[in-house]
């Protein structure tokens, strides 16, 4: 699918296009947004920017090289993005392409910066003067993003915190299942603004204009450092955590073990004084005796009797 977008009074506007009219409407468009175009839709847009519109395969290249370069298309920018599916983060790779007067985006999967991106514009709440400043206000408004989820992130740990170190009766397996989840989001969360990070020096390099925009991608730079520093936090509080409720489960286990261990050494002492008397060897007195089994039973008792009192008595029960 083709969305076409253009500056009009300095506020981005979507443009309506007609199936039949999509080639003249090209020409006219300041962003052209590719959301998994098919074949057809690949050749125009081939024909547009005299050059091969990148695979999804090559969009996920994780070296420098591929996902940052200059050439006779425009800047080639291949930017991360978070795509929550089924309360689970991953991440998608979007190839931006800037030339002089367009900006193209190339991408697979409904992500929710640009549908926040498009709602804000059908509002005219986008305000870009070109395709430049349009990638700059794509890229502030994936860090914004990020800020939101990582605040979101910070809540969903406030909650965790409270199950483990406070609630008595909270189910401890259920926690570690939390925090993994949490563990896995704030991770790819960060890799998302390192890949940011590394776009936006490059754009630093490579942009021609200078005074505002080049002053906002530095803004954007520090916002970036500051969320990283609060993803590095929020790693050494689900670690701590992780390590508490570990703990707590491991108590648990140790005092189930301890009462086994009790258990055992209160039955021990009587299991032996029956084992004597079970021998049936020929000459043991007590076998003759008239109260020879409520005196074997009352010895029992009383042995089992006075470790538990033992214990008791020291405090280990």
């Amino acid at each position: 699918m083709l969305r076409l977008f253009k500056i009009v009074n300095g506020l981005i506007k979507e443009l309506d296009v007609p199936d039949t009219d999509i080639r003249k409407r090209l020409n006219e468009a300041d962003w052209i947004d590719a959301h998994e175009p098919t074949e057809d839709e690949r050749q125009i847009l081939q024909g547009l920017l005299k050059t091969d519109i990148p695979e999804f395969d090559d969009v996920e290249e994780i070296e420098a090289s591929a996902r940052c370069f200059v050439d006779q298309a425009g800047i080639h920018v291949h930017s991360l993005f978070l795509t929550q599916n089924e309360g689970r983060f991953s991440t998608v790779s979007v190839a931006c392409i800037l030339q002089t007067h367009t900006l193209i985006t190339v991408r697979e999967g409904e992500l929710a910066d640009f549908r926040l991106l498009r709602m804000r514009a059908r509002r005219g709440q986008v305000e870009a003067q070109d395709a430049a400043e349009l990638l700059v206000t794509l890229l502030e408004q994936k860090v914004e993003n990020h800020a939101d989820g990582l605040e979101d992130l910070h809540r969903q740990l406030e909650d965790v915190s409270y199950l483990v170190l406070e609630d008595e009766e909270a189910e401890l397996d259920e926690a570690i299942n939390r925090l993994a989840k949490l563990e896995d989001s704030n991770g790819k969360t960060r890799l998302c603004l390192m890949d940011t990070q590394r776009n936006i020096s490059f754009l630093l390099r490579h942009l021609r204009k200078e005074g505002e925009l080049r002053e906002t991608l530095r803004e954007i730079n520090r916002d970036i450092e500051t969320l990283m520093s609060h993803t590095t936090f929020l790693f050494d509080k689900i670690n701590f955590l992780m390590d508490s409720t570990q703990g707590f489960i491991n108590i648990e286990q140790n005092q189930i073990i301890k009462i086994f261990s009790i258990a055992a050494v209160v039955f021990l002492p009587p299991t032996l004084i029956a084992s004597i008397y079970g021998m049936n060897f020929e000459h043991m007195p007590e076998l003759k005796w008239l109260l020879g089994y409520p005196w074997a039973l009352g010895l029992m008792v009383l042995a089992g009797i006075a470790p538990y009192w033992y214990f008791k008595r020291k405090g280990w029960l």
